[in-house]
């Protein structure tokens, strides 16, 4: 018996687009932007299921299981809980050179609970919400990487593919395990990009931080039948802030040092024998950052001598810096400016405007969400941090913000959340999905490409540097949530 092969027409058609995109790569980046505009609806039902799950730091169960079955479905091999923490995962397509990573997150915040509408309301039985837009970020990257593993194949690219799925990266430090781990020692650059309010590729940098919990340990009594007999955990926890808000106006003038008490007691009339206070430490330099550190420890042991309690304190986490690369952020922008803004229909141009209605200060005007920023270099500057900052100082790093949220919203709000589960949120993801797509293309196609942007990173590394983390040795803080 004789068997004929019948190669089915849209393995030609797509044989010829292939040759010809090989020829013409502007042609092939359109149609890889078509492919991902023909996917959006999916794409976006992943990113609502997400924001729906809004899971936590090393909780994201749900969240993390739908991204790798999203990306096991489109071939890629999946290695799960890498580095110690259950909800990492390394997603892998194709071996050998050129290594090209993209980040994936997908943790949310507590206490900022809101549903998909332009006003304050919480959704019953859901305490956390993506008010930093990592269901966003997740599924975009994961959408780039499916796209450009298509356009691998169709144009018999080699290389590897990597999809880092990074847990707990509000407050746990998630990536700076993975590096710890050495699971970026064999990658050549990476991608990465954050929700936002605009459109942005520049070459920035972030704020070094570092954070833990300090706990008070005291004698319990009647507090007013007793109270010689007893000794106020909280009255340490208070003795500190107090130190550490004098500390305010001794430290660098771009020093940030916030906290909240976490356990104060229970009740009123009893004398808190346990007490928790919860800070965060952040400074442009990491040297800043580990000096501050020791000023604070020094405030808790003295406020813990101070009222006769007894003090312990965890790191649960520590951050880099995000160190720039120009070479590969210029690539980054004309990217995203190929791929340009977006405008809102009506509806959506409704909601946008009783969001801004909400906000303290005077917002952009909506029309900013199909421009795109001028590119700028901003060196040893920035606002808020990011675990991106680890991996950016072991291989050349850069990203994007698109406008995800309603322009003037400010991250970590109810807002962000509410624009985020909604159609706005959904198209800022679709451009950064194409924004990463394209310039992932540019690295597999351009060797020259590699080399410019490790020339550029050796530079600013410097040819001494030793990369150590800021939370030494310790295991993932997997319940610094609890």
């Amino acid at each position: 018996m004789k068997y004929v092969v019948l190669f089915p027409v849209w393995l030609i058609a797509l044989t010829g687009w292939a040759q010809k995109s090989k020829q013409d790569p502007q042609k092939a980046k359109l149609e890889v932007i078509k492919s991902l505009d023909s996917e959006s609806s999916k794409y976006s039902e992943i990113a609502h299921k997400i924001w729906e799950y809004a899971e936590v730091g090393f909780q994201e169960k749900n969240s993390s299981a739908l991204l790798q079955e999203t990306l096991a479905q489109a071939g890629f091999r999946i290695e799960s809980g890498v580095a110690g923490m259950p909800t990492a995962f390394v997603a892998t397509y194709g071996s050998g050179k050129p290594v090209v990573g993209i980040l994936g997150e997908f943790d949310a915040l507590p206490g900022v609970s809101q549903d998909a509408v332009p006003e304050l309301k919480s959704v019953e039985g859901r305490p956390a919400g993506h008010a930093c837009g990592h269901h966003l970020f997740g599924t975009a990257s994961a959408a780039a990487a499916i796209a450009v593993k298509n356009w691998m194949i169709s144009n018999n690219k080699s290389g590897t593919l990597r999809f880092y799925g990074t847990p707990a990266e509000e407050g746990g430090s998630g990536k700076v395990y993975m590096v710890r781990e050495g699971l970026f020692n064999d990658v050549d650059v990476v991608f990465h990009w954050h929700p936002g309010a605009q459109n942005n590729a520049s070459a920035g940098s972030s704020l070094a931080n570092k954070t833990g919990k300090f706990r008070f340990y005291g004698v319990a009594s009647h507090a007013a039948a007793a109270p010689d007999r007893g000794r106020s955990a909280l009255d340490g926890v208070e003795a500190m802030n107090d130190m550490v808000n004098m500390m305010r106006e001794h430290v660098p003038q771009e020093a940030r040092m916030h906290y909240v008490i976490t356990r104060g007691g229970e009740a009123p009339n009893v004398v808190p024998a346990f007490a928790e206070v919860y800070y965060y430490v952040r400074h442009p330099q990491r040297t800043v950052v580990k000096d501050l550190w020791d000023r604070i420890t020094r405030a808790a042991q003295g406020a813990a001598l101070g009222t006769d309690t007894k003090v312990e304190w965890e790191i649960t986490g520590g951050v880099y810096d995000l160190l720039p690369n120009e070479t590969l952020a210029r690539v980054v922008d004309a990217n995203l400016r190929l791929v340009g803004g977006y405008g809102y229909t009506e509806e959506e141009k409704s909601f946008a405007e009783k969001i801004q209605k909400t906000f303290t200060t005077t917002p952009p005007a909506l029309s900013t969400t199909g421009t795109v920023n001028e590119f700028k270099v901003n060196l040893g500057s920035g606002f808020g941090s990011t675990d991106v900052g680890d991996v950016s100082w072991v291989v050349p790093t850069a990203g994007l913000s698109t406008a995800t949220w309603v322009p003037g919203t400010a991250a970590h709000s109810w807002q962000a959340v509410a624009a985020g589960g909604m159609s706005i949120g959904h198209k800022g993801m679709m451009m950064a999905a194409k924004t990463l797509a394209l310039s992932m293309m540019d690295v597999y196609s351009n060797p020259v490409l590699i080399d410019n942007t490790w020339k550029e990173f050796r530079t600013r590394t410097g040819e001494n540097f030793k990369y150590e983390s800021l939370i030494g040795d310790r295991p993932p803080a997997l319940n610094y949530r609890n």
